[in-house]
């Protein structure tokens, strides 16, 4: 593709992919649906008045997440894209819709915890139906094209690629 190399980085790269994955594959969006992103980045400013997001909060300035998270959910959470894990899980659980889901692939508040922190709410998951299924990036990863199926299936068989390979062969 004719783009910037920097973009290989983002947008292209393994964050980007992710985020493809996790929220298209995974997470199945239906319009009209209330979604909620917890990632450990402050960037409220951006989120909201450069990209577009209806709203955004920095969940270290919340002294009860809790109460934050019903502040701009009101009703319910259809699907909740889980990066941060700890006490945001723990405060999400009673929050999302019955039947709702969850897509997981981080938890960055406990990678450096001696003691990672507990979650008390898991009973929602059982109580509410609610889907939860974590991913792991490198399993996803898609080719585009019908020229391109013939390489990624060599790669598969190969060793180049562990786990599932997409082939993208139209958009619509």
């Amino acid at each position: 593709m004719d783009v910037p190399l920097s973009y290989y980085t983002r947008i292209l790269g393994m964050a980007g992919i992710t985020a493809y994955v996790g929220f298209y594959e995974i997470c199945s969006p239906k319009k009209g649906e209330l979604v909620f992103i917890s990632a450990a980045s402050e960037v409220v400013d951006l989120l909201k008045n450069i990209l577009g997001f209806d709203d955004a909060f920095n969940y270290n300035e919340e002294s009860y997440l809790n109460e934050a998270i019903k502040r701009y959910f009101p009703e319910w959470i259809d699907i909740y894209f889980k990066n941060v894990g700890g006490k945001m899980l723990d405060s999400m659980l009673p929050n999302i819709r019955p039947h709702g889901r969850i897509t997981a692939c981080g938890m960055i508040s406990q990678y450096d915890e001696e003691e990672p922190d507990a979650t008390h709410n898991l009973m929602y998951v059982i109580v509410k139906k609610i889907r939860m299924q974590g991913f792991v990036v490198f399993d996803y990863f898609i080719v585009e094209g019908i020229e391109a199926a013939p390489a990624a299936l060599v790669g598969h068989f190969s060793g180049r690629k562990v786990g599932k390979q997409g082939v993208l062969v139209a958009r619509d």
